[in-house]
């Protein structure tokens, strides 16, 4: 495939910045891929694993004379990221972000960019449970959708590379303004997270159900809420004090519903009950037809770990 960008430079280096990395050598869309990452541990293990053709000792050095700047640092260190890079961020180049939450991200960096750079903020819908530079792999992106988030005044040649780009490392791309993002991860990624980390919650706070028995006796549906509450913590915060409306607005309907389910099972109003699981069986079948997921019944069984 032809090259997108003579140079792209990644700042952090966790899951979805190796995952790039090794995605667009799988394409060949970079000329060259520079690095950094906060702590002098992860940039010795970029370096160890060949993350990266050449990873620095700042976020400064990584940037300069980069065509794409990726910030892969959770959503709140961004604004101060972008401080520091701005400077010597090269005329023409696009900046983008992998974030979870679009607004508050845009509020945070935006104001840092010099006229000439062009903000494209992004988020790859793709992910697993693993953190930290090792994680990564090419195939995390294909057949996943990466969202591209323009704002007002967007220059269409840097977004329509923006989008190239992802498609190249596999993704397919869409469009989205940021507030309908941050409503639609309220409810496809955010609230299902934070319901995740209540109900290993309550597992770990309800002790006549020891831990022991949480472990050993662990029906598939609980082990999908352990390898969701596995995700990273810093990255998790920062995401829910940075969507707080959106996520509330959902949270409240999830309250509602669940309400009316507990009233549901009180008054063994079992019609209630098969209506509303048949309406949320047909999701499901929704998002396999979309090829999101496979109906294969592996029961946890045929996960990577």
């Amino acid at each position: 495939m032809a090259q997108i960008y003579g140079r792209v430079a990644l700042i952090g280096l966790g899951l979805i910045a190796s995952s790039m990395f090794w995605a667009m050598k799988r394409a060949g869309v970079a000329g060259e891929v520079t690095g950094y990452a906060r702590t002098s541990e992860t940039r010795d293990v970029a370096r160890e694993i060949g993350l990266c053709d050449r990873v620095c000792e700042s976020a400064a050095e990584a940037v300069e004379g980069a065509d794409l700047v990726v910030l892969c640092v959770p959503v709140g260190a961004m604004g101060a990221v972008a401080a520091e890079i701005a400077p010597v961020l090269k005329a023409g180049a696009t900046v983008s972000d992998v974030g979870s939450v679009k607004g508050a991200v845009i509020a945070a960096v935006g104001p840092h960019l010099p006229e000439g750079v062009h903000f494209v903020p992004a988020h790859p819908l793709a992910g697993t449970e693993h953190s930290g530079p090792r994680s990564g792999f090419a195939e995390l992106f294909d057949n996943r959708w990466c969202l591209i988030v323009p704002q007002a005044g967007s220059d269409r040649v840097a977004v329509e590379r923006l989008e190239r780009f992802w498609q190249a490392l596999g993704s397919h791309t869409d469009e989205m303004d940021a507030e309908h993002h941050d409503l639609v991860l309220a409810v496809t990624s955010h609230a299902p997270h934070l319901i995740a980390y209540t109900m290993v919650g309550v597992a770990d706070d309800l002790r006549r159900v020891t831990d022991s028995e949480v472990i050993k006796y662990s029906a598939a549906g609980f082990r999908d809420f352990t390898r969701i509450a596995a995700s990273d913590p810093t990255m998790w915060r920062d995401v829910f004090l940075n969507n707080k409306q959106a996520t509330l607005e959902i949270l409240g309907r999830f309250t509602e519903e669940l309400f009316a389910l507990q009233r549901a099972i009180r008054t063994g109003d079992g019609a209630h009950l098969h209506a509303y699981f048949t309406r949320t069986r047909a999701i499901r079948r929704g998002i396999i037809e979309a090829g999101q997921d496979t109906d294969a019944p592996d029961f946890g069984r045929g996960r990577k770990t």
